[in-house]
């Protein structure tokens, strides 16, 4: 290969760096992409959720649709289920609707039907999610895609970023050439190191041994004793743990918790924990297709830019997934990025705008890192420790369900309904706001209050013709004018001499 030019280079063809891709791809910005798996290599079954803001920013790129189509069947329960096992007794459900049930009224018995979003969350799994956006980013013509390739030092100049790249198949070096480069390259992230930013936190706050398995006969058997569910939490006094329903038919992913004594993944014996999590016996057969073991953290990059290089994603944070929400913040951290990238290339922006980026996304990453772990923590403390009872039979046993039922409904449905985390955080430290001193509603995990304050996200609302308001935005700043007889050529006719990108729409 020779040497390649680009405006942008993107380190990493997750879901973070594709979608990052195709953000600057409809912005009229040529990519490359470096990534060291083949074309079409199933990613890792990891993130099993779309939140709701993320579903938004697909859909402003035409991909929400085909997103929704797959995954999980369109009738198939998204609730979350608390049982003593996966096959065993039930004592406790977060409605969740599937994605048939999501076009019905809101209602009080699902508690994120009300959302103000055009767009509800999706459960879908990586393995599902990934070729989709692959897919489409693989057809762009301004995006080309380097399988097989690997980083293997990054520099920069006042000017320009130099990449060099090893390819893996014929080991053949070439060099990258770009104005700017983005390291969507995950929590053990080459490029983190390159730009000596540091992870900063908690190493470790729990361990789960997890793995992927092919179990044709488990759904049948839930089927048997309750109704199905998307997740299905199992505590008992042998082992916590879950099941992820990744196709609702035979493939499912198991987490199982690690005992505070169990100081080695080596040290357990897996089928037994996940027996004990399914609730079978040694007759229960299933394939095991992939260890998924990972060490829940909390840890956040001290910085996420040095000069022309930038950090998005788990390259720049990881924690315990509580919420479901590592992915999903590294798609805001990308897009929150990639209209200033833009702006730049495009030259309607001085470079000084992409100061804005590290300044908006590093305190939200801060506070939602301490969200999650700081409920990780109590999870991981009271799974484990289940109350005496809990599998009794009879009326003694249904009451000890019923409360720690009632227990876990109430400290888990803001993780699975996280209205706070999509619609509620806020940018206080902008450069790019003008502040009114208008004062931001606070907002937890689950609670959030819209609002017009500078800094907050734009309330949604649906207009009469049956769009929604997102669908008529620009793809930069857009002028919301409710009384068209309001004279704001002034602001117009000074935006359009600077080549500024302003949309004017009534409402």
């Amino acid at each position: 290969m020779t040497d390649v030019t680009t405006p942008v280079l993107i380190i990493g063809a997750g879901p973070v760096g594709l979608i990052g891709a195709l953000d600057l791809a409809s912005r009229g910005v040529n990519v490359v992409i470096v990534e060291q798996r083949h074309a079409g290599e199933p990613p890792p079954v990891k993130c099993n959720h779309v939140s709701s803001r993320s579903m938004e920013i697909l859909r402003r790129l035409g991909l929400a649709e085909a997103i929704r189509a797959a995954g999980l069947p369109h009738d198939y329960p998204n609730d979350v289920a608390f049982c003593t096992t996966v096959t065993g007794t039930e004592f406790s459900r977060i409605r969740i609707p599937s994605v048939d049930e999501r076009s019905r009224p809101p209602s009080p018995d699902y508690p994120d039907t009300s959302w103000p979003t055009p767009e509800p969350p999706h459960r879908i799994n990586q393995l599902y999610l990934e070729p989709i956006l692959f897919e489409r980013a693989a057809k762009e013509p301004r995006i080309s895609i380097l399988n097989r390739c690997i980083l293997e030092d990054i520099d920069q100049t006042d000017d320009a970023v130099v990449a060099r790249v090893r390819n893996l198949d014929t080991g053949e070096r070439f060099a990258i050439n770009a104005a700017y480069a983005i390291g969507c390259d995950g929590a053990r992230s080459i490029v983190r190191r390159k730009i000596d930013a540091k992870f900063v936190g908690e190493a470790e706050i729990g361990r789960n041994l997890s793995s992927f398995i092919r179990a044709p006969a488990l759904l049948g058997m839930i089927s048997a004793k309750r109704k199905p569910s998307w997740m299905s939490q199992a505590i008992n006094p042998r082992r916590a743990g879950n099941a992820i329903a990744i196709d609702g038919s035979e493939l499912w992913l198991i987490h199982c918790r690690v005992k505070a004594h169990e100081t080695e993944f080596a040290m357990i014996d897996r089928d037994r924990a996940i027996r004990d999590v399914l609730g079978v016996d040694e007759s229960f057969e299933y394939e095991l297709l992939g260890k998924e073991d990972w060490i829940a953290r909390r840890l956040v990059a001290d910085r996420m830019r040095k000069g022309r290089i930038f950090l998005c994603g788990d390259s720049a944070h990881i924690w315990i997934p509580v919420a479901g929400y590592g992915m999903n913040c590294g798609i805001a951290d990308v897009t929150g990025l990639t209209w200033m990238l833009a702006g730049v290339l495009n030259g309607w922006a001085r470079p000084s705008i992409l100061d804005a980026f590290e300044r908006e996304r590093h305190p939200i990453t801060e506070q939602v890192s301490r969200f999650v772990a700081e409920l990780g923590v109590q999870l991981v403390r009271r799974r484990n420790e289940p109350p005496a009872g809990i599998e009794a039979d009879g009326p003694d046993g249904d009451a000890v369900r019923a409360r720690f039922g009632a227990e876990m409904y109430d400290m888990n449905v803001g993780q699975y309904c996280c209205g706070g985390l999509n619609f509620g955080y806020f940018y206080e430290d902008s450069p790019l706001i003008f502040y009114d001193g208008g004062q931001h509603p606070a907002y937890g995990m689950a609670s959030f209050t819209p609002s017009t304050v500078p800094g907050c996200r734009l309330p949604h609302a649906w207009l009469r013709d049956g769009r929604s308001i997102y669908d008529v935005l620009g793809p930069d700043y857009t002028l919301l004018r409710f009384d068209p007889a309001i004279d704001v050529s002034g602001l117009t006719d000074a935006v359009a001499i600077q080549g500024f990108p302003l949309k004017l729409v009534d409402i």
